[in-house]
């Protein structure tokens, strides 16, 4: 499966799954959830400045070790990135917190 093809197939983190389109559009700019309890979605992180993407994020879930807490996911460094729309970079799960 191509870039253009894993986009189109994965859901955004925010969507519900029946939502009648949860899946990315063309011109946003994602990150890919690596691991953890959102494995595969994608999190829009368009018009996000870099040191922005380098902090990682807290995900409100329910399917972490703490329901209703949050879920870690943080880029690695020198992992590589791509400016522009579509799967830009890759997040990765380090835990969850309350």
């Amino acid at each position: 499966m191509n870039g253009d093809e894993q986009l189109l197939n994965g859901r955004v983190y925010g969507h519900d799954h029946d939502d009648p389109h949860p899946g990315p559009l063309p011109h946003r700019t994602y990150a890919t959830l690596i691991g953890g309890p959102l494995d595969g979605l994608l999190l829009d992180i368009t018009g996000w400045r870099p040191e922005e993407i380098d902090d990682g994020v807290a995900l409100a879930t329910e399917l972490g070790q703490f329901p209703g807490g949050r879920s870690l996911y943080d880029p690695r460094p020198g992992e590589p990135r791509s400016a522009g729309p579509g799967v830009s970079c890759r997040f990765f799960y380090s835990g969850d917190t309350p």
